[in-house]
């Protein structure tokens, strides 16, 4: 797999981002599909022998349990040096832990014990999970200089936030001398584009890497039926996001189902092709063998203008679901 530069930072990453939320104790968090240590190990050492290098987590997956199987799976390898790690802690107006720190306090302990759990000295990529409006941007990005300035952190990120969020925190942190925001992390794929209105011009404009979460839609983009799967039966946080428009997303999932069968692939590899050709670099959930298959059938696929304008030209405006109900 191709490696990308990484916004405008030094990071050189796989075209796609292996997301780690599916592993971690199905017992210990809000997923009750997600699959054991062996196996989450057995399927990031395959994905790494595919060129995968970028790996996704966060301090909420699954109570933790998610940044210890990956970096106890990276450890085992001896791959830690190869790897780009990004994980994400939890703003601590939507967080249940160390409500008596101070914010400095706060993420300064929720960096460490994501460096214990994913036993590394540093994070590639540090994610703030979503907006904090109990905090000013300035304090917050002065704090986010400071993890960077400690060597734990080497780039920062935000994840579910609005464009003039995002953008205000970074004409402060460049008053002020500070690092800005490397990259965005948002929810995008066919079936929900509300990126494109602002965020994804606005990353384009300032150098900054975007991340699509969500990249199959749950795997409603990777099949016609995906009904019988144990995460489309258990997954209601992705029913909440999907239900709603499932009739007019479905004319979208068609038209992907026919490409890849036009062009001899998955309806997974076309969603993800049409992502990176948005210049996106969207983040993958593996749990099953086939999925990294998905991986596989990348190379080679490409789609032209009028096959962009196909998928696309059915696409109805949705409303903000998901983690961005509460920013709006």
């Amino acid at each position: 797999m191709e490696k990308r530069q990484f916004g405008q930072t030094d990071l050189y990453v796989s075209d796609v981002c292996l997301g780690c939320m599916g592993f971690g104790e199905a017992a210990s968090g809000m997923h009750a599909w997600t699959v054991d240590y062996p196996t989450s190990a057995r399927l990031i050492h395959e994905a790494q022998e595919l060129g995968i290098n970028f790996f996704d987590t966060a301090m909420s997956y699954q109570n933790g349990t998610s940044e210890e199987f990956v970096g106890r799976a990276l450890k085992e390898n001896n791959s830690r040096e190869k790897s780009v790690i990004a994980t994400k802690f939890m703003p601590q107006i939507h967080s249940q832990l160390y409500p008596e720190l101070a914010p400095k306090a706060y993420i300064e302990r929720c960096l460490e014990d994501s460096l214990r759990r994913l036993q590394t000295d540093y994070i590639d990529l540090y994610i703030m999970h979503a907006w904090d409006e109990s905090i000013a941007p300035l304090e917050l990005m002065t704090i986010l200089d400071g993890l960077v300035k400690s060597g734990k952190v080497r780039h920062i990120g935000m994840s579910n936030a609005l464009s003039w969020q995002v953008a205000q925190a970074n004409e402060i942190a460049k008053a002020h001398h500070l690092p800005t925001f490397a990259s965005m992390q948002g929810h995008y794929n066919l079936i929900f584009r509300e990126e494109e209105r602002e965020m994804l011009p606005y990353c384009q404009n300032e150098g900054m890497a975007y991340t699509a979460y969500s990249s199959l839609a749950s795997g409603r983009l990777a099949r016609l039926n995906n009904e019988d799967s144990k995460r489309a039966k258990l997954d209601n946080y992705a029913k909440g996001k999907y239900e709603a428009t499932k009739d007019q997303d479905q004319v979208i999932i068609q038209r992907v189902a026919e490409l890849a069968e036009k062009k001899n692939t998955s309806m997974s590899a076309i969603a993800l092709t049409w992502l990176m050709q948005k210049g996106t670099f969207p983040i993958m959930g593996v749990t099953k063998d086939r999925h990294l298959t998905t991986l596989s059938q990348l190379e080679g696929v490409t789609l032209t203008p009028e096959e962009c304008q196909y998928l696309e030209e059915n696409y109805h405006a949705h409303n903000l679901v998901g983690m961005m109900v509460k920013r709006m």
